[in-house]
């Protein structure tokens, strides 16, 4: 019988879910289907293939020569060559000998020609000499030399590739080598993926009030891709209990139904209550895990139903813990592997106790081995599964990990590897330069944590380059000192100031100070700060003199999101760089030009990406392309 929906969210570790699901599901590779040899990549052998042929098909010279009988050879030096009658023929590779080569005899072969009868050697063509209707071996060879037999390679007979391998270039060549023109293989899973909620519109649709663009449908089908499945994207289905049956019902020949959002327990949620109504229906909701604890996995009939949070990083998780192994063991592939590396917890990790959490990190690799710092960007990110390195398992009993305590990393990707660590201050500048060194063939990894705690890294050696802009309140000067063993790279300038909505009388025609006191005096005026250990939070603390104005306890993690703020309605003021006012179309009031800097550990200077960082921003062209910015260099 159906689930009761009142049952719902009854909240189950990752390992009873699973048993759950599985045990109303497919349990091993679906059926078979036959593919040409050109349509084999990354297909799974679905029985195994057994060469009907020997490979070679026939004794084969591997070099050019003559083919002998190696006895004949035997003794045969430089200076006292044996002598061999030259048999009346030349073997090419494709013609069949006709002549047996006899005793003191020998007969011209290319390499990939046909043994003859006779011969059990060839001698290369080097270790020979002419002598009229004679040749000269002047170089003993024992039998087997320069020859493959048949069925060295692979014999009539034999398994020549076994079921459940996955199929690439080099299994290409063994089919192809023992003439399979086409093989059975196992059928790809089909998944009909689609995402649920009013508010979603189709990428390329132009956004209209409150609309939110679907990146989970089609994050989700190259996931599914990934994993082995074909994946169609089948649309976004509004909050409609209707056109949800309706679409289950139209996908209930697909292999697996994949959806997201709609899975907790709001009006608007009606994925789940559809699929509760069937049978079995629901038969997980609500798991053990951050993110993602609202996950719910289901069937109806056979056809398996995962129904994954709205929220892109907790969909993401949800579908590699539960979706891509069912996926996978459907069209035969193995579990996935996938490398971890040991490194050290670089900050304080808060977690909550009683389910387990993946937290997503970068790795940097400093002086002490590699250290792992948690990209803290919630589960409704949409960038920080793709900048992540890794992640970082929780277990559902620890309210924290401390800092400087190792941890298992579970790569993602490629790894951290890169020619240039980059951490610090965001800038658009610093951006449009990693971009000229990309195109030079520099890469690099970033990762924006504000720059006290980007010269930490650098004074740590944990990153190659740090972007900084400290301002020291007592002097008034950017970036000074520096830490022991840390370089400073100028930079360039930036000018900052007031950002605001156009027409606001509190901010328009006044000076930065005016404006400033006419917000502090309006109850309802309120800012966005910025985060602490940032240069444009040491900025707004002076402006401020201590007062705490609404707003101020919004800490925004960069200039563009400082700007949202204010171009959305959700604040009246904040700091901000000009050009991104300007991206934002907001009215700004300057207030100093501050010093957009690079700190970096002063042993690497003179490494080949940081002279190559250093030389593209010296470049004319850049000093340009920054004025395009409203940067100055």
């Amino acid at each position: 019988m159906p689930a009761d929906p009142e049952q719902f969210l009854t909240v189950v570790d990752c390992d009873e879910a699973d048993r759950r699901w599985r045990s109303a599901l497919p349990a091993g590779p679906l059926g078979a289907e036959v593919v040409a040899l050109g349509e084999i990549d990354g297909r799974v052998l679905a029985a195994d293939v057994v060469s009907a042929v020997d490979v070679p098909a026939f004794d084969r010279a591997d070099l050019d020569g003559f083919a002998v009988r190696a006895a004949d050879t035997f003794g045969a030096v430089e200076n006292d060559p044996r002598v061999l009658v030259l048999n009346p023929e030349a073997l090419p590779t494709g013609v069949a000998p006709r002549i047996e080569v006899l005793p003191g005899t020998a007969t011209p072969i290319a390499t990939g020609a046909m043994l003859p009868r006779g011969a059990d050697a060839v001698l290369k063509v080097e270790w020979t000499g002419p002598a009229g209707g004679r040749v000269l071996a002047r170089h003993a060879v024992a039998p087997g030399v320069g020859v493959t037999f048949a069925g060295t390679d692979v014999a009539r007979g034999e398994l020549a590739l076994r079921r459940g391998t996955r199929l690439g270039s080099r299994e290409a060549g063994v089919l192809a080598a023992i003439g399979r023109g086409e093989v059975a293989v196992v059928r790809r899973p089909r998944v009909a993926v689609a995402s649920t909620g009013d508010e979603l519109i189709p990428a390329g649709a132009p956004p209209r009030v409150g609309s939110v663009y679907d990146c989970n449908a089609p994050m989700l089908a190259h996931a599914c891709r990934e994993a082995g499945a074909v994946a169609e994207v089948v649309g976004i289905v509004g909050d409609d209990p209707a056109a949800m049956d309706v679409l289950i019902d139209k996908c209930l020949s697909y292999d697996l139904i994949l959806l997201s959002g709609g899975t907790s327990k709001g009006e608007g949620d009606v994925s789940y209550r559809s699929l509760a109504g069937r049978s079995p229906g629901v038969l997980v909701h609500g798991v053990a895990l951050k993110p993602g604890k609202p996950v719910c996995l289901g069937a109806v009939g056979s056809t398996p139903v995962a129904i994954l949070p709205g929220f892109p990083t907790s969909a993401i998780f949800t579908f590699h813990e539960f979706v891509a192994p069912l996926l996978r063991r459907l069209g035969g592939l193995p579990s996935e592997a996938r490398s971890t590396v040991v490194a050290s917890m670089g900050a304080r990790l808060n977690s909550e106790r009683g389910r387990a959490e993946y937290a997503l990190v970068r790795v940097m690799v400093g002086p002490g081995g590699p250290s792992a710092h948690a990209i803290g960007k919630g589960s409704g990110s949409v960038s920080a599964f793709a900048r992540a390195d890794g992640f970082v398992v929780v277990p559902k009993h620890r309210e924290y990990v401390p800092e400087g305590e190792a941890v298992e990393v579970v790569a993602l990707g490629d790894g951290p590897a890169a020619d240039l660590m980059v951490v610090g201050s965001h800038c658009v500048g610093l951006e449009m330069i990693l971009g000229r060194l990309a195109d030079a063939g520099v890469r690099s990894r970033t990762h924006w944590v504000g720059s006290t705690a980007g010269l930490s890294a650098a004074a740590r050696g944990e990153c190659d380059l740090a972007g900084i802009h400290l301002l020291d309140p007592s002097t008034g000067r950017y970036n000074d000192p520096m830490p022991a063993g840390v370089a400073l790279i100028p930079g360039y300038r930036r000018m900052q100031g007031l950002i605001y909505r156009r027409g606001d009388g509190r901010f328009e025609g006044r000076a930065a100070g005016d404006a400033v006191a006419a917000a502090l005096a309006d109850p309802r005026c309120l800012m966005v700060n910025r985060n602490r250990g940032s240069g444009t939070r040491a900025l707004l603390d002076g402006l401020l003199g201590g007062a705490r104005p609404p707003g101020h306890a919004v800490e925004a993690r960069s200039h563009n999101a400082a700007a949202a703020a204010v171009a959305g309605g959700r604040a009246d003021w904040g700091v901000a760089v000009a050009h991104v006012a300007g991206l934002y179309d907001l009215a700004f009031i300057p207030l100093r030009d501050e010093h957009y800097d690079f700190a970096a550990p002063a042993d690497r200077l003179d490494r080949l990406p940081l002279v190559a960082f250093r030389e593209a921003l010296d470049a004319p062209s850049t000093a340009a392309a920054l004025a395009s910015l409203g940067l100055t260099r």
